[in-house]
């Protein structure tokens, strides 16, 4: 169980009443996660919610629909790749999910500006620790410690909207396949990984651009085109096997700062199409600084989420974490690959209660960050809220002051809620509104 320690309080709204928020970032001196502590700073945005959330560990929870997923995939995996009747690829899944910095951004290229690294979109523990975003995030160690072939999985977590399918948690498969010259020739030894003009025992002397569409410039075409093909072919048949033979499908070719070429496979499903993850060619600088400097590379990653939803039919995000029985009793006892259609066991009225405040006067309606008030609104009212949307923007035309209104879907995935406790919830998250941002309720 994750443990929170706070000291050296000037507020604490933690203790001072049964909800679990915090008004101030910086208002303690240090947190510990995980029985290590850590000096916090202007940075630390994660909340004793989100932290509530570690070493759950939902994709090993026997029976959970996320476990099946990535059970399957494990499987799909273990059986496609074999050497010398052992499994190739090596499954990594109790990674620890506080990473530095480096290990986030860093280490896999993007840029000092890129707007992943902002606090809007990441929590922080200090400046350089954070909760990872992506199981990316291993790649590098795991590339150090001389693994060629892995599977990375775990928990991600994002500061993001609140809805029916947006979660701060989640959970993520990212792999890695990398093959030397030998392995990936194996039947035309006379092809080279390598441009001539690269020296792959130098490899920092050599400027790798990505400006060609086709293919890295230190990589020759031939290379690049049979990782790609053999990357794309495993690929489909990973989603071929979750969602049958038949599954239609395409690329749309897309960017991410740690592969070039980079692509999304889309499915077409239940009349929909659906992005189910993203791959490409690993930046060959990554595999440089990691030590392996004589391969080629392909890695993806994908939501074990949003596959389970569409497989199972499950409408909301939060259900993942029910422990109720009459959610996880329709995926006890099944075969992995059997098609389990979600059953709602019930379908529990919505609460929905409006808020709009005043901005103070060093805010706008275009820089006051929505992020920040979905997690102050999550923190109060817990697993309660569904949904919250921006609804309305105002500017007075005399006073010129600033108003936002948002609405805030309540609903309880096993009870009804009474618009009496409802209307507790929300007369909280108007308090802590006014303690965090200095607004005004209207």
């Amino acid at each position: 169980m994750t443990k929170i320690f706070f000291r050296n309080f000037r507020v604490s709204c933690l203790q001072l009443n049964k909800y679990n928020y915090t008004t101030a970032p910086n208002a303690i001196a240090s947190i510990k996660v995980n029985d290590k502590e850590y000096v916090t700073d202007d940075y630390t945005n994660v909340t004793p919610k989100i932290l509530s959330y570690l070493n759950r560990n939902l994709h090993l929870k026997k029976d959970n629909p996320l476990s099946i997923v990535r059970q399957q995939i494990v499987n799909y995996f273990y059986s496609s790749f074999t050497h010398r009747g052992n499994p190739t690829f090596s499954v990594y899944e109790n990674l620890s999910p506080v990473v530095t910095t480096k290990q986030n951004f860093d280490d896999l290229l993007i840029p000092e500006d890129h707007p992943s690294r902002t606090k809007s979109d990441c929590y922080y523990i200090n400046r350089k620790t954070l909760l990872r975003a992506h199981m990316t995030a291993h790649q590098s160690e795991l590339l150090r410690s001389g693994l060629d072939n892995f599977l990375m999985i775990g928990d991600v977590y994002r500061r993001d909207e609140i809805d029916s399918t947006h979660f701060p948690v989640f959970h993520q498969i990212d792999a890695v396949r990398s093959q030397r010259k030998e392995q990936l020739f194996r039947d035309f030894p006379d092809l080279e990984l390598f441009e001539p003009a690269f020296d792959p025992q130098n490899p920092h002397i050599f400027t790798n651009s990505i400006k060609d569409p086709n293919k890295q410039s230190c990589h020759t075409l031939e290379a690049t085109k049979l990782m790609e093909a053999q990357l794309k072919n495993h690929l489909i048949g990973l989603v071929q096997t979750l969602f049958g033979d038949n599954i239609k499908h395409r690329w749309v070719e897309a960017y991410f700062p740690f592969t070039h070429p980079s692509w999304e496979l889309e499915i077409f499903y239940d009349n929909n199409w659906l992005e189910v993850l993203g791959c490409g060619i690993v930046r060959n600088e990554i595999l440089a600084n990691a030590g392996p400097n004589n391969t080629i590379a392909y890695a993806f990653g994908l939501g074990l989420e949003r596959i389970a939803m569409a497989l199972y039919k499950i409408p909301d995000i939060r259900l993942m974490w029910s422990e109720d029985s009459g959610f996880l009793s329709q995926f006890q006892g099944k075969a992995l690959n059997e098609r389990i259609t979600y059953k709602p066991v019930s379908s529990y009225p919505q609460c929905v209660n409006d808020i709009s405040f005043w901005l103070p006067p060093n805010l706008t309606i275009d820089t006051f960050t929505s992020n920040d008030f979905y997690d102050l609104v999550r923190d109060v009212g817990g697993d309660i809220i569904e949904q919250v949307k921006l609804k309305d923007k105002f500017v007075h035309p005399k006073s010129k002051k600033h108003s936002l209104c948002y609405s805030i879907i309540y609903r309880h995935l096993e009870r009804t809620l009474k618009q009496a406790e409802v209307n507790e919830v929300h007369k909280e998250i108007e308090k802590a509104a006014v303690k965090t941002f200095n607004v005004i309720i209207r």
